[in-house]
């Protein structure tokens, strides 16, 4: 990808397992890919609920040392990065709160479209709100005393947010997981043990030996306690129309993962393909972008016929540029990422193959070093059709004026790449690459066709809701023991504060 597009976020859940805090953390490992900004984990022993959580990658944000200090059977991470609200201590998920019904710990990923209508209407009540993210609007609708009586509240409240999530909810005694009525983010059941695992990518269970069961189901919520897995589907069946981000497919997820009941690596490959048929050129060698162009770019050249060669070599203790929240530390992880091999590039025709192209500064950076070092010919391949339109669904692309594909031809492109051609696969293949009908896949970044209609406009600005945060000492807010809605205590039990 060149790398200029944000992301959203990696979950997990553990139920069952002595170890809960260090399969959790091994799994979030897996999952970092999903996220760099922040990182926490929140484990229950079935009667206290204890929390870790740090800015920064995972290891930094909880040393393995720490791991001692969060016992219990039962746990929940998250790794972050902001879609909506900013890069501040109190955004760190998972949210821990204290209301009427107890505590709760909240894992999120994914954006609700219409959380600016709620939080404006819960702070018209008196509601007080103590983060700038979306997530958190779940926990006024659980606190809302009309919800309270209900049968079964976190399913209610489900079905008050609109928009792209899986939730993972923990109480002292239970893990409850969410997928939205659109299934648009991934989410998945593992078996290891006598345990249970829930993670945004299969990945996740690879790495602590457990078994894929199944996908959690669109609109389905899934409770797992000592009474076993209980499964209901909390959406109306009218609004369950599955909508997965193909772009999951296409660049975030890792390619050892099964989402969407198949292989993002063969997913990958067959993009590359057909790129190929869509678009042929005369060259000598294909070069991917790494990491993410090389499954494109081996199809590319098994139909062909060109050889991949290794022209880029990627520096991996620099993290997905994506991920960077500001412009200067994009363009100078842009600068740190990658490396030109010269007895490869030079004096040859490449064809340079990458995922997607958003804004574009990786991309011209990487081709302006390929001709300094002596390449003759850049023909850049792109295995998706070109972002036009804005994502409100998670990814960090919100508005127009931020995506090249939106505001430029071909040709202006390929001006300001410094590319001797710029070609896309086409809407209609990528498509026809995936195995589930082609309506039940959200390509709205590339044909503006939105599954989910906008209800409010606070995905146009991801920082739009930090305005309510005006007091600079907001930074040193305890972002753990929050008090939040109606009935809440004065303590949250056994939950340490965060250093």
């Amino acid at each position: 990808m060149d790398s200029d597009s944000g992301h959203y976020c990696g979950v997990m859940g553990v139920y069952g397992l002595p170890e809960a805090a260090l399969i959790t953390y091994l799994g979030l490992h897996s999952l970092q890919h999903r996220g760099q900004e922040s990182a926490g984990i929140v484990t229950s022993d079935g009667s206290k609920i204890r929390s870790r959580k740090g800015m920064g990658l995972l290891s930094q944000a909880i040393p393995s040392t720490e791991l001692v200090n969060l016992p219990g059977h039962i746990a929940i991470g998250h790794v972050r990065y902001s879609t909506t609200g900013s890069s501040k201590p109190q955004n760190i998920q998972p949210l821990v709160v204290d209301y009427s019904e107890g505590l709760l710990a909240i894992a999120h990923n994914g954006n609700l479209v219409n959380a600016r209508t709620l939080r404006d209407e819960y702070e018209a009540w008196g509601s007080i709100f103590q983060t700038s993210t979306d997530s958190e609007v779940t926990v006024h609708l659980l606190a809302k005393p009309t919800h309270v009586a209900k049968p079964n509240n976190i399913a209610h409240c489900l079905n008050h947010v609109k928009g792209a999530y899986c939730f993972i909810f923990m109480r002292e005694d239970r893990l409850i997981a969410a997928r939205d009525p659109q299934g648009m983010r991934p989410l998945s059941i593992g078996k290891l043990e006598n345990g249970y695992i829930v993670a945004s990518e299969t990945v996740a269970f690879d790495l602590v030996g457990a078994t894929y069961i199944r996908d959690i189901e669109p609109g389905e919520m899934v409770t797992i306690s000592d009474e076993g897995v209980k499964s209901e589907i909390f959406a109306p069946k009218e609004e369950i129309s599955p909508a997965h981000c193909i772009f999951e497919h296409i660049y975030f997820a890792r390619p050892d993962s099964n989402i969407f009941g198949e292989n993002v690596h063969q997913v990958r490959y067959r993009l590359g393909q057909i790129m190929a048929r869509e678009n042929p050129v005369e060259a000598d060698i294909v070069v991917a972008i790494p990491d993410s162009g090389y499954s494109a770019a081996l199809g590319y050249c098994s139909e062909s016929g060109y050889s991949l060669d290794r022209g880029l070599i990627r520096n991996h203790y620099v993290g997905r540029t994506f991920l960077a929240p500001a412009q200067k530390e994009r363009v100078r992880a842009v600068n740190m990422k990658h490396n030109v091999v010269t007895d490869v590039v030079k004096g040859k025709r490449i064809i340079l193959v990458d995922d997607s192209l958003i804004r574009g500064t990786t991309t011209k950076n990487l081709v302006r070093t390929l001709r300094e070092n002596g390449a003759r010919e850049v023909h850049m391949r792109i295995s998706c059709p070109p972002n036009r339109f804005p994502c409100y669904y998670g990814i960090d692309f919100p508005t127009k004026e931020e995506l090249l594909a939106a505001n430029h031809s071909i040709e202006e492109m390929e001006k300001m790449l410094g590319v001797d051609s710029l070609r896309y696969i086409s809407i209609e293949g990528m498509l026809s690459v995936v195995k589930l009908p082609k309506h039940h896949y959200c390509a709205a970044c590339f044909n503006g066709k939105y599954p989910i209609p906008m209800q409010d406009t606070v995905m146009e600005d991801k920082y739009s809701m930090d305005s309510l945060f005006k007091d600079e000492e907001e930074e040193e807010h305890d972002a753990i023991d929050m008090q939040f809605g109606v009935n809440r205590r004065n303590k949250c039990g056994g939950i340490p504060k965060d250093k």
